[in-house]
């Protein structure tokens, strides 16, 4: 493994740097989240496109991927790391958190309990990632809070891609989103659990397929509601009322990542690319990586 280490980017501000990462754009959803409730709070975005997805690869290969984007995060000078992606938290979280017993990490767990205390037919469809369902920590929510309730299961195979791809609202995409709920109605379904990052993005598309009748819990805003109170407990809130554009990074196509989160959260600014080493655990800038 290479040892490298890297010069924090310049980014003006009051308040400690949040570090948050994700296999890919899905993340972006938790960054709408979190900029909505602390505007001025500096972000660090890291999209991990190279290895998008994270959700059918073996967890210890999601744990090397999350160990190097944490390290260069920290690097940067972030003192909270959000884990933005249900896979990488099925993987890494608890591992991270002994790796940097200093650092406050918050992870992304399905609304399992909320849906099961919300649901009126007691059916609850969760829509997740191989990665997450293997995960224990899945296991541990369903076993705690779900006992009671008919938890009916869907990988959405190929919607991260859609999503990734910038693909919405289109027919493939609807078919996924079709072939995975239409059973789950049948079955009386009330209550529909994101359990991927990504999923938030295509709401409209599932709240069409479902009706207004089903509820869709997305956790984004319980994830900011607890960063913010991390760094009130262990780092410092930005005491200023301007808004602080994130900084983005991916591993992929910057051009690529630009465009969408053009799409999805408005950002005007460039993406920087990242590269890994050869043994796949080290990350640095790229230079010359921009399409």
């Amino acid at each position: 493994m290479t040892d490298q280490t890297h010069k924090p980017t310049s980014l003006p501000h009051q308040g400690s740097r949040i570090g948050v990462f994700d296999s890919g754009v899905g993340g972006l959803s938790i960054l709408i989240a979190l900029r909505a409730l602390m505007p001025a709070q500096p972000v660090l975005f890291v999209g991990d496109q190279a290895h998008v997805p994270y959700g059918p690869r073996p967890l210890k290969e999601v744990l090397s991927f999350s160990r190097a984007i944490t390290q260069f995060l920290l690097d940067q000078g972030a003192e909270v790391i959000v884990v933005a992606c249900n896979a990488a938290s099925a993987a890494a979280l608890q591992p991270l958190r002994q790796i940097y017993p200093h650092i406050p990490f918050v992870g992304m767990e399905p609304a399992v309990k909320p849906a099961a205390e919300q649901t009126n037919s007691g059916v609850v469809g969760v829509l997740a990632t191989p990665a997450t369902f293997q995960g224990a920590l899945y296991a541990s929510v369903v076993e705690r809070f779900a006992a009671d309730v008919t938890i009916l299961q869907s990988t959405c195979l190929g919607l991260v891609q859609q999503i990734e791809a910038g693909n919405m609202q289109g027919a493939e995409t609807r078919k996924i989103l079709e072939e995975a709920l239409f059973p789950m109605m049948q079955a009386g379904l009330d209550t529909v659990v994101l359990g991927c990052t990504h999923y938030p993005f295509v709401i409209p598309l599932i709240q069409s397929i479902v009706g207004e009748g089903v509820r869709v819990i997305n956790p984004a805003d319980a994830v900011a509601r607890q960063t913010r109170r991390l760094l009130q407990q262990h780092a410092t809130l930005a005491s200023s009322t301007q808004p602080v554009s994130p900084l983005l990074f991916t591993t992929g196509s910057a051009l690529h990542l630009q465009q969408l989160a053009q799409q999805l959260i408005q950002h005007p600014d460039p993406v920087t690319p990242l590269c890994w080493d050869s043994d796949s655990v080290v990350l640095s800038f790229c230079e010359n990586r921009l399409s």
